[in-house]
């Protein structure tokens, strides 16, 4: 499967200097496979080393820090001869070795010729001395290439050039239909591609949510496990609400905010929840605008969310004007995961004073714009707020994305990942 993250690891062989990099990700997204892969398309050879399925490592890591002395141990360990430029060094779940993350940083200065990779998904402070990259879920893009290569080739090179978005919208609407129903986890994908049972498809999207809950219950301390179950079970529950604005207080009644704080910041920090703050005014700093106490939470994955939620694909399926809340949630978290990917920033969004009168479901800043942007399930006919917003403030851009697909003004839903591009053309 293609992974738009490719480019950017190519880039970083590629570099004239380059420091060790840490490829982090939520579990299961893909980081083991992509990195074994680039590691035989680009190297002559690979030492891929798992520090949670092998202890070989630890005490080496534990003696010294000396690059050019692990360095020669560990061709002694695995029998390859490494090579600087033409070997590469994968650590895999090196969260679990913190002498090991440390002695990453003295590579840089001491032997950058050496190309490593780390990966893991559970982080408090990386050095500066080592790059990172973050491999998401798959979006939209990747999802169609994993089943149609040729025409994700041509929508990547004229998504917006000639009819294509035309020519291809029938097609593009249930590949976007299925995205719903099935996210990105790669297993879940690879699963859909090779059954196309929606069966299958939600067993085993069951069974990466209870992994996640089986993580909780390792990584945290015990105290929190209950905490983060209740938060992450309590997003679908909340988003399908108008407002979606996530409270601590439905969670359980008898939590208050300052209960649950921590478990939220975990559940922030793995990169399993995407945090999305009130603003009252789009101005620079966003942050400075920002609320601590108002805010909706996305899961990192749509089909997720779904099968948390225990969403029937039926709803999904669905044409109606049936169950338009959840299906504005899922719609939502698609768009939150998407700018979370191109932008790696934090995102708000805005609503006027009076609750329930306007709200912009997305604030983004891009370069020296703050870019507004509503994201609907169907039609564009709710577009009142994204005009109060405009009339209010007058941004130089906006953006309303949803399912119509004959409105030059509208960014189909389908079209979004390439919302940069879009940006550029306004």
């Amino acid at each position: 499967m293609h992974r738009l993250l490719t480019d950017k690891l190519v880039e970083w062989k590629d570099a004239l200097t380059r420091k060790p990099l840490l490829v982090r990700g939520v579990h299961q997204c893909g980081k083991t496979f992509l990195l074994k892969e680039f590691g035989s398309k680009y190297y002559e050879n690979v030492i891929y080393y798992d520090f949670k399925e092998d202890n070989r490592l630890f005490d080496l890591f534990e003696l010294n820090h000396n690059p050019q002395r692990l360095i020669k141990d560990i061709s002694l360990i695995f029998g390859i001869d490494i090579k600087p430029k033409k070997t590469l060094i994968i650590f895999d779940e090196i969260h679990s070795s913190k002498n090991a993350l440390d002695a990453l940083s003295h590579f840089s200065d001491d032997a950058p010729e050496f190309h490593i990779i780390a990966a893991g998904s559970n982080f408090d402070t990386v050095s500066p001395k080592i790059e990172t990259l973050t491999l998401f879920p798959m979006n939209f893009y990747e999802f169609v290439a994993a089943q149609n290569s040729m025409l994700a080739e041509h929508l990547s090179e004229s998504l917006f050039k000639e009819d294509t978005l035309k020519t291809f919208s029938q097609q593009l609407e249930v590949y976007f239909r299925d995205y719903q129903i099935v996210g990105g986890m790669p297993e879940v994908v690879k699963c859909w591609i090779d059954t196309g049972s929606i069966e299958e498809v939600d067993r085993l999207q069951s069974r990466i949510i209870s992994g996640i809950e089986n993580n909780f219950a390792k990584n945290a301390p015990h105290s929190m496990f209950p905490k983060l179950s209740a938060i992450w079970d309590a997003i679908p529950v909340q988003l399908s609400k108008d407002n979606r604005k996530f409270i601590f207080s439905r969670v359980k009644k008898s939590w208050r905010s300052k209960d649950l704080e921590d478990a939220l910041f975990l559940l922030i920090r793995t990169g399993l929840v995407y945090k999305v703050s009130h603003i009252d005014k789009p101005d620079f700093p966003l942050s400075a605008y920002a609320s601590n106490t108002h805010f909706k939470l996305y899961m990192c994955d749509v089909g997720l969310l779904r099968r948390t939620a225990k969403i029937p694909a039926s709803v999904v399926l669905d044409t109606s004007s049936n169950f338009k809340d959840i299906k504005g949630a899922i719609i939502e978290n698609i768009v939150c995961c998407e700018l979370k990917r191109i932008f790696e920033d934090e995102i708000y969004y805005w609503s006027a004073e009076n609750p329930g009168r306007a709200e912009v479901e997305f604030i983004i800043q891009d370069g020296s714009d703050i870019v507004p942007i509503a994201a609907k399930h169907t039609g564009i006919s709710r577009t009142r707020s994204l005009l109060q917003y405009a009339v209010r403030f007058t941004p130089k851009k906006t953006v309303l994305t949803s399912l119509d697909k004959d409105k030059k003004d509208v960014l189909p839903l389908y079209a979004f990942w390439k919302l940069k591009e879009w940006l550029l053309l306004q």
